[in-house]
């Protein structure tokens, strides 16, 4: 959660400064004395001014950093600063341009064993005990759930949805594999617990070393990327696939952040293209939070269409990861049920005549949910239920092949949440887990 400065004062502030240097140029280009009492006497003005101001801003901050968990605040709050793009420049080190890399991403790609054969006995149903994040206990410093996938799973096979034999096991993504998107520089910069800290926003594990810290984080990290991957393999097999993990939206090829280390959508996404033979994917992003990771890294990209809703008042404030949106829905604080459910079947109506894509990306966050201490909107259990039941029937209908990842969700109630709609759209025959039991 991040500090929230009052949008008029951030702007005065900006503007008396241009202001200032402006003024500051135009009267150092006049060498008369007079010219020279006037920059004093203007720049004495605009230091009173400038502290007159910056004190309730600073009284703001301080209050804020009073109330909220150090381990949280300070460290998302360094992400944003990071992240701000408001003068159109990134703070990262992008990736090879398109052209230059496309060669070596295809030969990754097609030497990858991410992709592999599924015995048509399993459910397109990815999942694997190597998800779950156990760290010593410091994961439960961050408000994610880090064993919502393995729980997930848990009341799927307690309510006799799937059996816990026929899911999918992926492989770990190799760093072959994640250079088809991530930088090298990126990569090495994961080879430092304090780097590590800050993505994920724990910042004990800095602490640590560094192969403690892959092994129990980032390895978790790269099998749900192999997850999300071979899901679109499944899902071009099998009309769809749910990967119970992945949905890192917040990662590109060059900038991890918001708990998000690798950039599993993109991944996913060109392996698609090349593997499977495509050229148009549609990502539905129904994350509360912006998905800026693959924004950036499809940035006037045609060959991917981005719907995009999400709470524009909170992280990460990508402004310039909004320019390639789509279509973009922003649905404000304390939005309930009703009204979300309304504009996101505005949304999908526009998306259908829009674009005709061959593969659909679906990102299902839970943190819509009324009570998530980040998302801050007022979605039901049943609302969540019904916004999944409706992109998958705007995905079948069509006959358009759908991956589904589970994203994020800050409440421990999410895991059963999820459980639920999977069994709806078993239920609904809108999935085949083998154990549909009714269909309208």
């Amino acid at each position: 959660m991040e500090p929230n400065l009052d949008p008029a004062a951030v702007g005065l502030i900006i503007r008396s400064q241009r202001a200032s240097k402006a003024l500051s140029i135009f009267i150092s280009s006049n060498s008369s004395a007079c010219t020279v009492n006037l920059r004093n006497r203007v720049i004495s003005m605009w230091t009173d001014s400038t502290r007159s101001l910056c004190k309730p801003v600073i009284v703001l901050v301080l209050a804020f950093a009073a109330t909220v968990k150090l381990s949280h605040s300070l460290y998302r709050y360094k992400l944003l600063r990071r992240s701000r793009t408001h003068s159109g420049t990134m703070s990262f080190t992008s990736p090879p341009s398109e052209n230059d890399n496309e060669s070596p991403r295809r030969s990754r790609i097609l030497s990858s064993k991410l992709y592999f054969d599924v015995p048509s006995s399993k459910v397109p149903l990815i999942y694997s005990s190597t998800y779950d994040i156990a760290f010593l206990g410091i994961e439960k410093l961050h408000p994610f759930d880090s064993a919502k996938w393995g729980r997930i799973c848990g009341f799927l096979f307690m309510d006799n949805v799937v059996d816990k034999n026929s899911i999918v096991g992926p492989k770990e993504a190799s760093k072959n594999d994640l250079l088809v998107v991530h930088s090298e520089a990126y990569l090495n910069s994961l080879k430092k617990s304090a780097d590590v800290a800050m993505i994920i926003e724990v910042p004990p594990v800095a602490l640590f070393p560094n192969c403690l810290v892959q092994q129990k984080v980032l390895s978790p990290f790269r099998n749900q990327v192999g997850g999300t991957i071979l899901a679109a393999k499944l899902a071009m097999d099998r009309g769809w696939a749910i990967n119970v993990g992945g949905g890192f939206h917040h990662c590109c090829g060059g900038k991890g952040g918001g708990f998000c280390a690798y950039a599993d959508i993109s991944l996913c996404i060109h392996f698609a293209f090349v593997r499977l033979n495509i050229s148009r994917v549609m990502i539905i992003d129904l994350d509360a939070h912006q998905g800026n990771g693959h924004e950036t890294d499809f940035a006037n990209d045609s060959r991917v269409y981005i719907l995009d809703m999400y709470n524009p008042g909170i992280y990460p404030f990508d402004y310039e990861a909004r320019r390639y949106i789509d279509q973009r829905i922003e649905v404000a604080s304390g939005t309930t049920t009703a009204e979300y459910l309304r504009r996101l079947d505005e949304a999908l109506e526009v998306a259908a005549h829009n674009f005709d894509p061959e593969l659909i990306v679906y990102n299902a966050g839970t943190d819509i949910l009324d009570g998530d201490p980040l998302g801050r909107l007022k979605i039901s259990p049943n609302g969540i239920t019904n916004r999944d039941e409706k992109v998958f029937r705007f995905s079948r209908e069509r006959n358009i092949p759908i991956v589904m990842l589970t994203s994020g969700g800050y409440m421990k109630s999410s895991a059963r949440v999820i459980a639920d709609s999977i069994t709806n759209l078993s239920n609904k025959s809108l999935i085949d887990t083998g154990k549909n039991t009714t269909s309208t």
